[in-house]
């Protein structure tokens, strides 16, 4: 049986600001309050929406992501530029799928443009 637990919103910016890559100070900063003070937030379950949107918007994030932070997800809902990759979950965790004739038509769109500037160049050289 599963219980229906209130997420830690503290603990879900904690989070996710450590997977962003910022420090204490520097969100503290943004916020106009002090490392400790946003200790404290950090360390509360519950959190204002206003301050939620403000750390969201800090972090390049929704505020759903904050309050619905799924760990699981995380690593894919943050600023995901993967290209031309399908994501499946299932039962054992997330797994991308690449396409590997679209990587190979990839590198030789750009293989073939390359020696297309190699060839203007040789012309460009034999005319002089």
């Amino acid at each position: 049986m599963e219980k229906n637990v209130m997420p830690h919103i503290g603990k879900n910016i904690q989070k996710l600001r450590i997977l962003k890559g910022f420090k204490q100070e520097t969100l503290a900063e943004e916020l106009g309050m002090s490392q400790s003070e946003f200790s404290i937030l950090e360390n509360s379950e519950l959190i204002e929406d206003v301050i939620i949107i403000k750390i969201a918007e800090i972090l390049n994030l929704t505020p759903e992501i904050i309050k619905e932070f799924n760990e699981n997800h995380a690593f894919y809902s943050i600023d995901n530029k993967l290209e031309n990759v399908t994501i499946h979950e299932n039962g054992h965790g997330i797994h991308q799928v690449f396409s590997p004739i679209d990587k190979v038509v990839e590198l030789y769109e750009r293989l073939l443009t390359s020696e297309r500037e190699k060839l203007e160049m040789l012309k460009e050289l034999t005319k002089k």
